[in-house]
């Protein structure tokens, strides 16, 4: 066990099943390996979500710890549900959103349009960190153009990333890792 146990919650995407292949699944073993509690829930529908009911989730599994570092990392369509969140947001100490869809192709996809309704992207003062990967299908035209400028997020794209998931050869992702234990580390590709 680490000296300095934290706290993650990882949440997946549209259409995911936590597959062990994902870099999510990869990320919460060897978190785990490390003496840290992590929080891998299966979101409600994945292939068919429901706003309200990914934010009752998120409210159930964000609970802050009683000690410790409390870390979120979010990924593709979760990113819109912390961003959805406002108010209902968990407190958390370090944020990673991980190659978020845009707005417009989130809108264009009828079981999950309702994340990118009223979407909020003035919000001031949130601190998280956004990666994205170059070439994106989900959100061609950058995710810093539509979440990074907008939000003043800190970001990394990674060349050729595209949707930073096991289609692009995101399983072990190991600056991803190094990011969880030093939040200076910056995140580049496998």
């Amino acid at each position: 066990m680490t000296s300095d146990p934290r706290t993650f919650l990882i949440l997946h995407g549209y259409e995911n099943h936590r597959p062990p292949g994902h870099w999510q699944h990869w990320l919460a073993g060897e978190l785990r390996a490390r003496g840290h509690e992590v929080r891998y829930p299966q979101l409600p529908a994945p292939d068919a979500p429901v706003l309200d009911d990914w934010l009752a989730a998120l409210e159930e599994h964000g609970k802050r710890p009683a000690t410790g570092e409390f870390v979120v990392l979010a990924h593709s369509l979760s990113v819109l549900l912390w961003l959805r969140a406002g108010p209902r947001r968990p407190d958390a100490d370090r944020v990673l959103l991980v190659a978020p869809p845009s707005p417009p192709v989130t809108a264009s996809i009828g079981p999950i349009a309702a994340f990118a309704e009223g979407l909020d992207l003035t919000e001031r003062g949130l601190t998280a960190r956004l990666v994205h990967g170059e070439g994106d299908p989900y959100c061609p035209d950058g995710a810093d153009l539509h979440y990074g400028l907008p939000l003043g997020l800190d970001t990394d794209l990674v060349p050729g990333g595209e949707h930073l998931n096991p289609d692009t050869g995101y399983g072990p992702w190991p600056s991803v890792l190094a990011w969880c234990e030093d939040p200076a580390v910056r995140i580049g590709g496998r």
